[in-house]
């Protein structure tokens, strides 16, 4: 699960604005920007009645960059989006992997088969570095896309919502995607278009907890494999790793110009 790894690292950078690209506004639920310390209380006790509001790092309070503390919220409550997404793909990644689910073609064009490696983090060793950097490329244009903003659609650190994705443009006059693309990155079947907006609410805090929850269980995987007997109820089940389980490649990719490996 390096590649895991090198998703979270990506999902939280914050990418420069694009103004220029004219895309179209989404009625799609999102989660709501919370402007304030107070909107942010009235959401944790959503998301937990029980825990409520916790923030001992009081960063409701801060401002990042030079930002007011709107945008910094924004900033926050996205990047917790993009988290828990990431985490909720790594962690039934996680299981399928482990449990030897593959698809049944080959992976690459000369016939290299999927790997049938039951250990995670080895099985993305084994994966070639030119379908590495295939996965990386895609990672980056969706976090390029995910970061526009126009008069149409506002960012998230600008008054826009934090999570919101914009609908793929294409055509050679849309001033976006030059080919066409018949689906979209967020709901791509309509599947929730037609929900109330009662439903909407209840999926958009059942997000937000199933991502918290998702980061806790990749992280405790990788940390029972590293460091065997760090999450007892883990000892056993899932198979250690030597390996290091944040580097995306097997070698030194940055250093190697300098012979460091």
């Amino acid at each position: 699960m390096k590649f895991v790894a090198s998703v979270i690292a990506l999902a939280a950078s914050a990418a420069a604005f694009t103004p220029s690209v004219n895309l179209p506004s989404t009625s799609r639920p999102v989660s709501q920007l919370s402007e304030t310390k107070a909107d942010l209380e009235v959401l944790a006790k959503k998301c937990n009645p029980i825990i409520g509001f916790y923030d001992p790092l009081n960063l409701a309070e801060a401002n990042f960059w030079g930002t007011t503390n709107e945008e910094t919220i924004g900033f926050l409550r996205h990047a917790e989006i993009k988290h828990g997404r990431v985490a909720m793909f790594a962690f039934v990644g996680y299981i399928a992997h482990a449990n030897g689910l593959k698809f049944p073609w080959a992976m690459q064009f000369d016939g290299t088969p999927f790997p049938s490696e039951t250990n995670p983090p080895l099985l993305w060793d084994t994966i070639s570095d030119a379908a590495k950097w295939q996965i990386f490329t895609l990672i980056a244009f969706l976090e390029f896309w995910s970061e526009l903003s126009s008069d149409t659609h506002k960012h998230y650190m600008r008054g826009g919502k934090p999570g919101d994705f914009p609908d793929f443009v294409s055509g050679p006059d849309s001033g976006g995607i030059p080919h066409p693309v018949p689906f979209n990155y967020f709901d791509p079947f309509g599947l929730s278009k037609n929900k109330s907006a009662e439903a909407k609410e209840r999926g958009l805090v059942a997000e937000i907890n199933n991502g918290r929850l998702a980061q806790i269980g990749i992280l405790g995987f990788l940390s029972e494999q590293v460091c065997p007997g760090s999450v007892p109820g883990l000892t056993g089940i899932v198979q250690p790793y030597d390996g290091e389980v944040m580097a995306p490649f097997t070698h030194n990719v940055l250093g190697s110009a300098w012979g460091l490996n």
